[in-house]
């Protein structure tokens, strides 16, 4: 705590008076030597008084008890003084400094009337003492200084408590704007965290929706396919039909895929495999099935990213070499999954025939894969570019920002 800075009127003006008031004494009573010397005396208590209680002792200055010690004390030799030379009268500001700034109310108001008490005696010190009227206009020159000297004293502590009020005001005002700050800034952790939950809680009912949509109408119709194939192959003359078997054993794998999704609605191959090792084996089977090589290739370091935008990039790139088997009749295909800082990026590749995207669509079926992957790059904040044109062949890209999905791992 810093020392408190006390007022040139405390520590400066009451013994700038007692000197000036010591000297006119000297000049006034330089004729009678006694009583000037009893003056000087009490001058120089006076003096010695205010060093040893008031203006050598700073600590004591804020215990309410020994300045009122003090100012009694004052009071009472400045009495003396002024009882002897009305002239002392003049030193009665400080003893008003003094009653206003060191006691507290209500004791204030003795130390101001004891002084006020004094102040009126040194201004009706000519007023005749040996007639009732001169007593009368000596009380009430006395009355005049201690009322309006208490008054005065009254209006500075009511502006002291007004005062107190307002910073207290304010200071509660501060505090409860702080809280009210900090009880938005909760409440925009909190909407946040509920905003989180109820999208959470549309993707868990969004996904149990689509796992009971697979169950009853892809799974069911699977399973019929893969009996249906299954006696096809068991009537057949050649049971070893290359063709045959490889549908069989791919309504299988769907099959497989559409009951896993029932439960997790996240692609097999992923299971337990990282996106790159889970396209190579979609590429790997491709190859197989439909004998056109596939060159694949890796690019910047693979780490792992949501598995949203894992399923969407394996989705991405199952639909796209669905689409060159069916309808580019290539002989070349190229897929590259790139690592980049910010984003995740398929590219596949074909030699094949080519279309014109502006007139593909799916109001048929025949461009609803490709509209399907596209509702699902975009969103996870992606993008998808086709680019392709009759016999040059066809390019599809699809990337996803890593940081809306989670940043680098």
């Amino acid at each position: 705590m810093s020392e408190r800075v006390w007022p040139v009127r405390l520590t400066v003006v009451p013994s700038v008076l007692l000197a000036v008031l010591a000297a006119l004494t000297v000049l006034i009573k330089r004729t009678e030597p006694r009583s000037l010397l009893i003056d000087l005396a009490l001058c120089a208590l006076i003096a010695l008084w205010i060093l040893g209680m008031f203006t050598l002792r700073p600590a004591w200055r804020e215990q309410p008890r020994l300045m009122g010690v003090f100012l009694a004390g004052f009071v009472v030799i400045l009495a003396v003084l002024v009882v002897r030379d009305p002239w002392f009268g003049f030193l009665t500001p400080a003893g008003y400094f003094y009653a206003f700034m060191l006691l507290p109310w209500p004791s204030r108001l003795a130390g101001i009337t004891a002084v006020a008490v004094l102040a009126g005696t040194a201004q009706a010190y000519g007023v005749p003492k040996n007639e009732v009227w001169g007593w009368f206009a000596y009380a009430a020159v006395v009355g005049v200084n201690v009322v309006a000297m208490c008054l005065a004293g009254w209006l500075g502590w009511r502006s002291d408590v007004l005062s107190r009020q307002r910073q207290d005001a304010v200071d509660e005002l501060t505090e409860t704007n702080r809280r009210l700050e900090q009880t938005l800034a909760e409440n925009a952790v909190l909407h946040r965290e509920l905003v989180t939950q109820a999208r959470e809680s549309a993707v868990h009912d969004e996904r149990e929706r689509m796992a009971r949509e697979i169950h009853d109408t892809l799974a069911q119709g699977l399973t019929g396919i893969v009996t249906q194939l299954q006696a096809a192959e068991h009537t057949s003359e050649d049971p070893a039909n290359r063709h045959l078997t490889a549908a069989i054993d791919l309504a299988r794998e769907s099959l497989t895929e559409a009951r896993r999704s029932v439960h997790a609605l996240r692609p097999q191959p992923l299971q337990a495999a990282t996106l790159s090792e889970a396209i190579e084996n979609v590429v790997r089977r491709w190859t197989a099935l439909h004998g056109i090589d596939v060159q694949l290739t890796t690019t910047g370091t693979p780490r792992a990213i949501d598995p949203e935008a894992e399923s969407t990039l394996l989705r991405a790139a199952q639909e796209a070499l669905a689409n060159v088997a069916k309808y580019a009749r290539a002989s070349r295909v190229g897929v590259t999954l790139s690592y980049m800082e910010k984003e995740v990026a398929l590219d596949v590749r074909d030699d094949g025939v080519g279309f014109d995207p502006s007139r593909r669509t799916s109001s048929d079926g025949s461009g609803f894969g490709l509209f399907a992957m596209r509702q699902r790059v975009e969103a996870l904040d992606g993008t998808l570019e086709i680019e392709s044109e009759p016999g040059a062949g066809t390019a599809i890209s699809a990337s996803v920002p890593t940081l809306a999905v989670g940043g680098p791992a």
